[in-house]
């Protein structure tokens, strides 16, 4: 429903019959909201309620004040939630219910037909290959975690992404435990990490026994810090500490800075995990996303932009490392007639059966990337007019997959707007999420150090010895870039399986929902 169609349900108690028919059937909702001069609601009309008033004589010129009276309205206020409405729906048999505000002002309405079609977030989207591929799996019996596809998919990736050996794991995550492994991550050590990032990147530090170091983001790309990283590298030698790894999370579908972030820690002697789990198919200055790290990691989870239902894969230029992949993918199993284990492994090869998804999928994977940008193209053009709204940026030299569109409420209370927003888009059906809540955020990681995107001071190296700087420091949400893109993010429905008539819908539920923020702040 558009903004202004909404704005059109609402009648005086003086509208006359004819004029609220020609209504109905100009808004087309089934329903009108007939509402005083300070538009608290009075009453809801139906086109049964005018039928009736014509079968019994009413004339078309009476006012709606002159309908016979109504039960009082069944509404809910702004904290209802989905389940809330649909519960109301059922009770009563309605099809329609209002939101009201504090002051019983009419300022939304869900309808039963929206809530049978959800929106969501980033849905899996299938070509036309991938049942040949999973049917020829089965044909053959290579339904076990090795196949022809698994090693084809392993050979496609690669040469897709420009790396010469790729090792397919059964998640994103396994890709990048074995990963921190094979760079030597282990007890004692400190590894960078983005803060602004799904758990998962940095959960496997600390399940080897390491400490990470967070590092914010920067404003506009919104990806590691190449500002913070400095502080942070030169604040780690000064106490002697090099770390064992950095990993460098390319977020939303969009590449870190790699020209400038790649120099700096082949300067420190650190090498990077790229994590590329939510950036297949981007690219930064011409080259591909998951090509400059030592290691890199693609995920294929069900909501990303090619999926296996569950997969990953761990890239890379030496052979010796991925081959070293394969074998602790494979509970490392050394190659004697009888069960022979040198060193502890892992279940962590993705079956033939999802390998064979994931090379229909790749197939693809040019056609979802467009797909997903004109999504982000018709949002942007649809919202450009909201005032305190920004994008997640596309600087020069990247080429974003968008894998979800982004955006940023900025100014005062933006937390408390951006769960405004998510709670109405809820409650209309439709699916959005927050930006990733940074790590150094969490309470899994409470005492973590974590560098914000600050300028050190002229000539001083801060020290990571002491505890991470306070909520109310100077270093805190002065310079928190990841922290501020948290509190005020939202991801929209981003699938590349997205039909005009959904992605009208989405941008019409922002339009309306943030001026219900401005209605009743």
């Amino acid at each position: 429903m558009q903004p202004d169609t909404f704005h059109a349900l609402h009648l005086a108690p003086g509208t006359t019959l004819h004029e609220a028919l020609a209504r109905l059937d100009a808004t087309a909702q089934g329903i009108l909201l007939v509402t005083d001069d300070q538009g608290r609601l009075l009453r809801t009309v139906t086109d049964g309620d005018l039928r009736r008033a014509a079968l019994a004589g009413t004339p078309s010129t009476a006012p709606l004040s002159a309908l016979p009276t109504a039960h009082a309205p069944h509404t809910v206020n702004l904290q209802a939630s989905q389940r809330d409405v649909l519960a109301l729906m059922d009770a009563q048999r309605i099809d329609h219910v209002p939101v009201v505000d504090a002051a019983g002002r009419a300022v939304d309405l869900v309808t039963r037909r929206e809530l049978s079609q959800r929106v969501y977030l980033s849905s899996p989207h299938l070509g036309d290959d991938e049942v040949a591929l999973v049917q020829e799996a089965f044909a053959s019996n290579w339904i076990a975690p090795l196949g022809p596809h698994v090693d084809a998919f392993e050979r496609e990736l690669a040469a897709l992404v420009g790396v010469q050996h790729a090792a397919a794991t059964s998640s994103g995550t396994a890709g990048l435990h074995l990963g921190l492994r094979l760079l030597g991550v282990g007890p004692g050590d400190v590894v960078l990490c983005s803060s602004l990032t799904f758990v998962a990147s940095a959960n496997p530090i600390k399940q080897l026994g390491a400490t990470p170091v967070f590092i914010d983001s920067e404003p506009e790309s919104w990806n590691m810090s190449p500002q913070a990283l400095t502080t942070a590298l030169a604040a780690l030698r000064a106490q002697g500490i090099t770390p064992k790894a950095a990993v460098v999370v390319n977020l939303y579908g969009q590449s870190a800075e790699m020209n400038t972030i790649v120099p700096l820690l082949e300067q420190y002697g650190v090498p990077m995990l790229e994590d590329a789990a939510e950036s297949l198919g981007a690219t930064y200055r011409g080259r591909p996303s998951g090509s400059f790290g030592r290691l890199a990691v693609f995920s294929f989870n069900g909501n990303k932009i090619i999926t296996t239902s569950g997969g990953g894969m761990l890239v890379g230029n030496d052979a010796a490392l991925i081959a070293h992949a394969r074998a602790l993918s494979t509970q490392a199993r050394e190659p004697a007639r009888h069960y022979e284990h040198h060193e502890d492994g892992y279940n962590y090869r993705l079956s033939n059966v999802l390998a064979g998804i994931g090379r229909g999928q790749l197939r693809v994977l040019e056609q979802r990337v467009q797909s997903r940008r004109a999504v982000f193209a018709q949002y942007r053009q649809a919202l450009a007019g909201v005032p305190g709204l920004r994008w997640m940026a596309e600087p020069e030299g990247h080429r974003s997959t968008r894998w979800l569109s982004a955006f940023v409420l900025e100014g005062e209370g933006a937390l408390a707007r951006r769960d405004a927003l998510l709670d109405f888009l809820e409650r209309h059906n439709v699916e959005a999420r927050p930006v990733w809540k940074p790590m150094h955020l969490q309470p899994l990681y409470a005492g973590c150090h974590y560098v914000p995107h600050a300028p050190a001071a002229t000539g001083a190296v801060p020290s990571l010895a002491s505890s991470p700087p306070s909520a109310g420091s100077p270093r805190g949400p002065t310079h928190d870039v990841s922290r501020a893109l948290f509190e005020g993010g939202v991801c929209l429905p981003s699938g590349s399986n997205m039909n005009a008539a959904q992605r009208e819908r989405v941008c019409a539920l922002v339009v309306r929902g943030l001026e219900l923020m401005v209605q009743t702040a």
